[in-house]
C-alpha cells in the first residue's frame, strides 16, 4: 500500500526521531525513511542535525534535575517548552533535509529524562519503579501536523522493568550477526551495553547501564572551568593528566558498579551532586589534569570490567555516543580489552552521532506496527510489550501505510 509520502509508493515510511540525552548538548533530530518492520527493517539516513538548547534554556533543564528547584510548576512548563523546542527541531531537520513536513508519516521523541527511579519504592499499597520525560508530544503533533509517539519507557515499568535500556531492541535489529558475539556500547552521559550473542533471538539479549559515560567527564569540565568548558574536546585535558590508581580504585569501588543486571542509573547518581565532592577530595591532591584524566579511565574501566563480570564471550565491540569521539576514552577501552576488535558504528555504515535519534525513529514506527520493542533481558520487565503513547496529528498517513492500531 502507499506510504502515504509524496511519490512514495514502495512501502517505505518518512520518519522523525528526536532525542536528548543526560549531558543536555539539545535536541538530536534524525529524519529516516524506513522499510518494513521487525526484523526485515531497513533504515536509510535522509538528514541528522544536532540544534543546542539556548543557555538560558539548557540551565532551566538542569534546574529540573535537583529536586530543590525542580518544582512542579517548573516541570509543568518546562514541558511544554521543551515540546516547543522538540517540534521546532522536527521542522527545523526537515527543511535543512529538503523535505516537505507534509511527507513525512511519524515522529518519535524520547524527550528529556528528568528523572528517573529504577530502584522500587512504595506509597501506601503500591509498589513500583518510576521514570518522567518531558516534551510535550501533544505540542509536537500540533506544531509539524505529524502523528507523534513519545513516553516510551512508562510501559515497560508498569510491566515491572525498569525502563531502561531501550535502544538494545534497535541493536539487534541493526548488528546482531550469526556468528560473532558482539558488545554494542553506547557512551553517551550513561555507559550502556547491549550484549549480542552469535545468532540472538530477542530473549537472548542483554543489555544493562555500564557506570557513567561521559558524564563525570563534563561534569569535572563544568566545575574545573567555572562552566566555561562543558566537555574535553578530543579528550584534550585527559591527554595531559595522568591516572591516579587511589583515586581509581575509589571510584570503581562505587555500588553501582558491581551490582548486578539488568540495572540503569543516571544523573541522580552521577551527576553534579556527585562528582563535585570527588573534585573537592582530589583537586587539592593533585593536579586537575589528572582529576580529568582518572574520570576518562574510570569510565573505560566501568565498562571493561562490567564485559568481564557479567558477560559472556565478546568477539567484537561496536562503539557509539558522544564518547567515541573523544580519542583518549577509546585508547583507554581498547588497552582494556587486549585482543578484542574495537569498532564504531561508522564501520556498519550509521552515525553514531545520530544513532539513539534514529532508535526512537525506528522505536515509533514499531510501535505503530504493534510490535513490542522492551526486552526482558535488559530491563527485567516480566513481558515484551509495545512502547510508546500516540498522539495523532493531522496527517493522516497511517490510514494508508499499513499501520493498524
Amino acid at each position: 500500500m502507499p506510504s502515504g509520502v509524496s511519490g512514495v509508493t514502495d512501502g517505505s515510511k518518512m520518519v522523525i526521531g528526536l532525542m536528548s540525552g543526560t549531558s543536555v548538548d539539545g535536541i538530536d533530530a534524525a529524519l529516516v525513511r524506513i522499510h518494513g518492520c521487525g526484523e526485515g527493517l531497513r533504515v536509510e539516513m535522509v538528514g541528522f542535525a544536532t540544534y543546542p538548547f539556548p543557555p538560558i534554556v539548557r540551565q532551566r533543564i538542569f534546574e529540573l534535575f535537583d529536586p530543590a528547584t525542580g518544582t512542579v510548576d517548573r516541570i509543568c512548563e518546562m514541558n511544554f517548552v521543551l515540546g516547543e523546542a522538540f517540534a521546532d527541531a522536527a521542522i527545523r531537520v526537515t527543511v535543512q533535509s529538503g523535505v516537505r513536513l507534509e511527507d513525512v508519516d511519524l515522529v518519535g521523541s524520547h524527550g528529556q529524562t528528568v528523572y528517573h527511579r529504577p530502584k522500587i519504592g512504595r506509597e501506601g499499597p503500591w509498589v513500583t519503579r518510576s521514570t518522567l520525560q518531558i516534551a510535550e508530544p501533544a505540542v509536537i503533533a500540533e506544531r509539524t501536523g505529524v502523528t507523534t509517539i513519545a513516553d516510551f519507557r512508562t510501559r515497560d515499568i508498569a510491566a515491572g522493568g525498569q525502563g531502561a535500556p531501550l535502544v538494545p531492541y534497535v541493536d539487534y535489529l541493526l548488528f546482531t550477526d550469526p556468528a560473532k558475539s558482539r558488545a554494542v556500547q553506547n557512551i553517551g552521559g550513561i555507559g550502556n551495553v547491549t550484549y549480542l550473542p552469535a545468532g540472538a533471538v530477542p530473549l537472548s539479549v542483554i543489555a544493562f547501564d555500564t557506570g557513567p559515560g561521559n558524564m563525570l567527564i563534563d561534569g569535572a569540565m563544568h566545575v574545573l572551568t567555572s562552566g566555561r568548558l562543558t566537555y574535553d574536546k578530543d579528550g584534550t585535558w585527559a591527554a595531559r593528566g595522568t591516572v591516579v590508581p587511589s583515586m581509581l580504585s575509589e571510584l570503581m569501588s562505587h555500588p553501582f558498579v558491581h551490582t548486578e543486571p539488568p540495572k540503569t542509573t543516571g544523573r541522580e547518581e552521577f551527576g553534579l551532586q556527585f562528582v563535585r565532592p570527588v573534585i573537592d577530595r582530589w583537586v587539592q591532591r593533585v593536579p586537575q589534569y589528572d582529576v580529568v584524566a582518572t574520570l576518562t579511565a574510570f569510565t573505560a574501566e566501568s565498562i571493561a570490567f562490567a564485559y568481564r563480570r557479567f558477560l559472556p564471550r565478546v568477539d567484537e565491540v561496536i562503539l557509539g555516543g558522544g564518547g567515541s569521539y573523544n580519542p583518549v576514552l577509546v585508547r583507554a577501552i581498547v588497552e582494556r580489552l587486549p585482543g578484542t576488535p574495537v569498532m564504531r558504528h561508522e564501520d556498519f555504515g550509521i552515525a553514531g552521532e545520530a544513532k539513539e535519534a534514529i532508535a526512537f525513529a525506528i522505536l515509533a514506527n514499531e510501535a505503530m506496527y504493534g510490535n513490542p520493542t522492551n526486552l526482558p533481558g535488559a530491563t527485567g520487565a516480566r513481558e515484551r510489550v509495545v512502547l510508546g503513547k500516540i498522539v495523532p496529528g493531522r496527517n493522516r498517513h497511517w490510514r494508508a501505510a499499513g499501520w493498524e492500531w
